[in-house]
């Protein structure tokens, strides 16, 4: 029976709670919830929200870079963005980090997230270049 293995990096923050950066099995890697969060610990929360997009998403990539895997391996991606009004901001980012990379996605506008972030981005990926 294969077992499932930790991810972790200090390219990325450290976990705040009782989780893993991200797991993988076999060659599925699952990357938990990435706030704006420095990989130093350094809250982005007050900062505008295209700084907080660019940091969750840096966090998301430096998860998966470390379990062996890029952001054209990326099968799909979960984005909580406070407030309707910042998805095509989002988007707008989204696009410009991905490139031609073009992972599944779903974009879920809600109220409030923690820490008075207004992004949180999930993935899933599989390993290899």
């Amino acid at each position: 029976m294969e077992r499932i293995e930790a991810i972790s990096t200090d390219s990325a923050p450290k976990p705040a709670g009782h989780y893993s950066q991200a797991t993988a099995w076999n060659d599925m890697v699952f990357v938990s919830g990435q706030l704006g969060v420095k990989p130093d610990g350094t809250h982005t929360a007050d900062e505008p929200f295209e700084t907080q997009v660019r940091q969750a998403l840096a966090n998301v990539l430096a998860v998966v870079d470390s379990a062996g895997s890029g952001p054209d391996r990326i099968l799909r991606v979960t984005a909580y963005v406070v407030g309707v009004e910042n998805w095509g901001n989002f988007n707008t980012i989204f696009a410009e980090v991905f490139g031609n990379a073009r992972p599944a996605r779903t974009v879920v506008p809600v109220t409030d997230l923690h820490h008075g972030y207004e992004i949180e981005i999930d993935a899933i990926a599989i390993r290899g270049r």
